[in-house]
């Protein structure tokens, strides 16, 4: 299969999973929230490197990255909804939520750098 081929097909399947996501969650947040949180992202990344290079040193170098990376990342789920209960505009919301994220995840490096964990 060509690299081209290979990296349309990667787009595709990512598109229709989001597109899922989008659609289902109309109909039903509890089942959108429920596809969206499942490691679909995650599993393909993990697919596409190991179809990639065959290298399970970078798969479970990957994994481990992502497990890290889950915690700070909760913050926006959680700054989110707060805000939007409130009436804020929501891109104001998604907006203020990402900074909150971002800043978990400066935090949490700096402290796993504290105990010699380099990501």
């Amino acid at each position: 299969m060509s690299g081209l081929l290979r990296y349309l097909i990667k787009i595709m399947i990512s598109a229709i999973i989001i597109t899922v996501v989008s659609e289902v969650s109309k109909k039903t947040g509890y089942i959108g929230g429920l596809i969206a949180s499942l490691p679909l992202t995650s599993m393909l990344a993990l697919f596409w490197l190991y179809n990639d290079t065959k290298d399970v040193d970078k798969v479970a170098g990957l994994s481990t990255s992502i497990l890290l990376f889950v915690i700070p990342s909760l913050i926006f789920f959680v700054v989110m909804p707060l805000l939007l209960k409130k009436d804020m505009n929501f891109y104001l919301a998604l907006a203020i939520s990402s900074g909150a994220m971002v800043s978990g995840y400066a935090f949490f490096s700096f402290i796993l750098s504290r105990f010699g964990i380099k990501l």
